[in-house]
């Protein structure tokens, strides 16, 4: 705006004066000049200093640009992209390996080099294309210069924006296999982007009657970019007066915003598989129990993404796992959470893995949903955050790549004058008990009694500064100071004995003592092997029943022989449920495990890597606690 009224100024200036044509001309080429010589000034300046500040946060030489949100046709999603400058002065767009796989339907295939990444899409089973990779920012990106030459994709950069235009491609016809119902075949004039999503489950009363008998089923839809052909639409559209069979797969299909939209309806039990092929170009869309592709991918150095199933007393569960070289330079384990200013709130893994900058993470211990309060242990850099529990399994952990697993008793004392010695029950917990409990800063900048009636002691540089009535729960709000904590008594105030101005100190340790030597724990439990032997004692650990017993999907970590980390994540049985305790317990041990934790599990379980979840949907996992962040510094 300012240059366009400078040279508004400029032009009225000389008009008023009369001057002649020519000397109008002559001082309107000066100006241009100048304009163009500040102009590319400021240009060249701010992608100095865009380079200059992509080379600090990305670590890899030559980025000039970067962002988090790309516009297919016209859509937008979110996914990382990265421009660099490669040696010869030629420019290369890299997109996170994720938004690849999810938003472009690409194929990962098994890679044994972090720096290349075999990839597949719309070719024969037998060919592949080879894609350089570079880790930065908490990202995998490969280099999709291959795949926009044979595609000819068009690519532009407008801010943090990636905007990717394809071909306009179409729809030619979409047939359902009327045998078994299990798969339905996409012809396409064109290789095309796609992507698939999981819109959610309907209850027994919203489900479709099949044989007398009420079927739950999930929502999928499988969008591609192309344009159906009219007799395709006509064909599916509406859908009345077909055999009734066909309602078994599809829906609905839609064209929305030059993207055609085939609605599936599938039985619970069931998933969506796609893959593309060549010659014709095709997308096989297919409903089976057994959708998990096989894969063993070294993502980075130290890093390896392995999923694939695991027979167990002639069943096979869903196993997805990341084992880890914590030996290997520049890669670092940390307990995450929410926020890292207090211990109050959840999210989803992928935001929380994102803030803080991991790499790679797996949902930690256990919390309350309601009050998201932390149940378990959290220590980092030598700080206890979280007490641990219930002599609940936790695992631990120094920089130097050693762990530790066992269960965890934790005590902490306050100790006053005139001999006073008071048990602490809890630090910074959301699981409530009778007695003296401790609120830090790390809690947050202010606490909010949980029970009715406490009373709050203010300690400050270890004195006790302040006493002051808790009241109803929820109610109110007691700032923590920030050189001192908090000393909430819940129930009996028998023997207590803290006059203002008193002095106090705390004093903790650890049974096993073990765990003190180690900067990060973080509890779960219960603990499933020692020594490669199965020493699951999920009663001894304060589990009900129920959760020792249900079938459900489990979460758990390990170490291994070769003295590496797995994180893993064990998914539905084919045809049924998750494992109990007791098979997951055997699952890590096939796995290689000799020390392992189950980890908080069910709707919890997460295994997050670049940006993308690599077990689920996210729109399936819920919201988390904490986690153990995988962090990789390149040099």
């Amino acid at each position: 705006m300012k240059i366009h009224n400078w040279q508004q100024q400029y032009q009225s200036t000389f008009a008023s004066r009369g001057k002649s044509k020519l000397i109008k001309v002559m001082g309107l080429a000066v100006l241009s000049l100048v304009l163009c010589l500040i102009v590319t000034t400021y240009t060249n300046s701010s992608t100095k200093l865009l380079a200059e500040t992509n080379q600090k946060e990305y670590s890899v030489s030559g980025v000039i640009s970067a962002g988090n949100q790309i516009s297919l046709n016209g859509r937008t999603y979110s996914g990382a992209w990265l421009v660099r400058r490669t040696t010869n002065a030629s420019l290369k767009t890299y997109l996170s390996d994720g938004v690849i796989s999810q938003l472009m339907g690409v194929d990962l295939l098994d890679s044994n080099h972090p720096n290349q990444q075999q990839v597949k899409w719309f070719s024969s089973p037998q060919s592949s294309v080879l894609l350089a990779s570079i880790l930065a920012g908490g990202y995998r990106y490969l280099d999709i210069s291959p795949l926009t030459q044979t595609a000819a994709w068009q690519l532009q950069v407008y801010g943090d924006t990636l905007v990717i235009s394809t071909p306009t491609a179409k729809v030619v016809d979409i047939n359902d296999n009327k045998q078994d119902l299990s798969s339905i075949v996409v012809t396409l004039d064109r290789p095309v982007s796609w992507q698939v999503s999981q819109q959610g489950s309907r209850g027994v009363g919203e489900s479709e009657n099949e044989g007398g008998f009420s079927v739950p089923r999930k929502d999928w839809a499988i969008s591609i970019d192309g344009i159906a052909d009219p007799s395709v639409l006509q064909r599916y559209n509406p859908l009345t007066d077909v055999p009734a069979e066909r309602l078994y797969l599809i829906k609905q299909v839609q064209v929305i915003n030059n993207q055609t939209i085939i609605h599936l309806s599938v039985p619970v039990g069931l998933s969506v598989r796609v893959s593309s092929l060549a010659n014709p170009n095709r997308l096989i869309i297919d409903i089976r129990a057994d959708t998990l592709v096989q894969r063993s991918i070294t993502w980075a150095s130290g890093l390896r993404w392995q999923q694939q199933y695991r027979t167990l007393n002639q069943e096979r569960f869903a196993v997805v796992w990341l084992e880890i070289n914590p030996r290997t330079s520049g890669l670092k384990l940390k307990p995450i959470w929410t926020q890292e200013d207090t211990l109050v709130g959840t999210a989803p893994i992928i935001q929380t893995a994102q803030k803080t900058g991991a790499y790679a993470a797996i949902n930690g211990g256990y919390f309350n949903r309601n009050n998201r309060l932390p149940l378990g242990a959290i220590r980092r850099d030598g700080q206890w955050l979280s007490s641990p529990i219930l002599n609940r399994g936790a695992i631990a952990w120094n920089d130097a790549g050693q762990f530790y697993i066992a269960r965890l008793v934790w005590q902490e004392t306050l100790i006053g004058a005139n001999n006073l010695q008071l048990p602490i029950s809890n630090l910074n917990s959301g699981y409530v008990q009778s007695g003296l409990a401790r609120y830090t800063p790390s809690w947050g900048v202010t606490y909010t009694p949980l029970t009715d009636n406490e009373i709050i002691f203010v300690v400050q540089k270890n004195q006790v500064t302040n006493q002051l009535p808790g009241g109803k729960a929820g109610e109110t709000t007691i700032p923590i100071p920030p050189n001192g904590y908090l000393l909430t008594l819940r129930g009996n105030t028998t023997g207590i004995n803290m006059p203002i101005g008193s002095s106090v100190r705390i004093v903790s340790t650890t049974n096993p003592s073990d765990f003190s030597r180690y900067p990060h724990i973080l509890g779960a439990g219960p603990v499933l092997l020692l020594n490669r032997q199965i020493v699951l004692d999920g009663k001894g650990e304060k589990f009900n029943n129920a959760f020792i017993t249900q079938k459900a999907i489990r979460s758990g970590i390990c170490t291994t022989g070769a003295g590496n980390l797995i994180i893993a994540a064990v998914h539905n049985r084919v045809g049924g449920a998750g494992p109990n305790l007791a098979e997951h317990a055997q699952l890590m041990q096939q796995l290689g495990c000799i020390n392992a934790l189950n980890l908080d599990g069910g709707s919890s379980t997460s295994l997050y890597l670049g940006g993308q979840l690599l077990d689920r949907f996210p729109s399936t996992a819920a919201r988390i606690h904490n986690a153990i962040g995988i962090f990789l510094q390149q040099k």
